[in-house]
């Protein structure tokens, strides 16, 4: 199998550059005119990837959406996951997962290992148990080449106060920054990507020299624009991978109003 780094830009090169989530929360699915129960799920989630499969090269389904509704809620997901896998475009599954030891090592197996149904592309991770506490993640991740995003300074406003803490001048967004670099260093390929919101005024992070890929959350309803994205990022805004959700998803169910909702967000 290729690396991550290798299937992400081989899918960008040829669709452009866009991660569409898949949050088939309650408002949604109901503003679609379905229930709000597993069918309702099932439809909303597998209709944006059989309406856009085609021309969007990364797929984000929000694990806790699914989650809510249990095991069979679960069994949607994996469904949804072969789904990406059979239209040719990526998965990153957002599960943020950050624990120790033993319990990291679970969360790795069953996301990264390609052993189980619910395996993706690459996963969200949190660093705020310790950047090292991800280490079961990151090994497994490389030896089966998938991918890492690392909350690095996200969009929501209340991340604010840790991940603009300083620890001898440093921050701790630009320690995860950091770090992330150095993972990729070792491994020689740059399969740790980081989390970086699209709404803020100002890149309170260096990342002169970082290779790898960075997702990109709050393009949209959140105020986020491809402007400003060009702005914010500078010279890496090539390594970007902006992300919408609500914006396309309340563009259903039909699926030539979810294509027009992509195509004019494209990059």
């Amino acid at each position: 199998m290729s690396t991550f780094c290798e299937r992400l830009d081989a899918v960008t090169a040829v669709r452009g550059r866009l991660c569409v989530g898949i949050d088939p929360h309650e408002k949604l699915i109901r503003g679609w005119g379905y229930d709000y129960d597993l069918n309702g799920l099932e439809r909303l989630s597998r209709t944006m990837v059989e309406a856009l499969g085609d021309i969007v090269p990364v797929f984000k389904p929000q694990s806790a959406f699914f989650e809510a509704f249990g095991a069979p809620g679960m069994r949607v997901l994996a469904q949804v996951l072969a789904d990406i896998a059979d239209v040719g475009a990526l998965s990153i599954l957002d599960v943020k997962r950050g624990d120790i030891g033993s319990t990291m090592a679970a969360y790795a197996h069953a996301y990264l290992s390609g052993r189980t149904d619910l395996s993706a592309d690459a996963i969200t991770v949190s660093p705020f148990l310790g950047f090292d506490s991800l280490a079961p993640a990151l090994e497994l991740a490389v030896a089966n080449d998938r991918g890492l995003y690392v909350l690095a300074r996200t969009s929501n406003p209340e991340g604010f106060a840790v991940q603009t803490a300083l620890r001898d001048g440093v921050s701790v967004a630009q320690e995860i920054v950091n770090r992330a670099m150095q993972a990729n260093s070792e491994a020689g390929t740059d399969f740790v990507g980081l989390v970086i919101g699209a709404t803020h005024q100002h890149l309170d992070v260096d990342l002169t020299g970082f290779g790898g890929s960075i997702l990109a959350p709050g393009i949209g309803v959140q105020g986020g624009t491809v402007d400003t994205l060009r702005k914010l990022f500078g010279e890496v805004a090539g390594n970007t991978l902006p992300s919408v959700s609500r914006q396309v998803i309340s563009a259903g169910p039909l699926g030539e109003s979810l294509r027009n909702a992509v195509a004019a967000l494209m990059v």
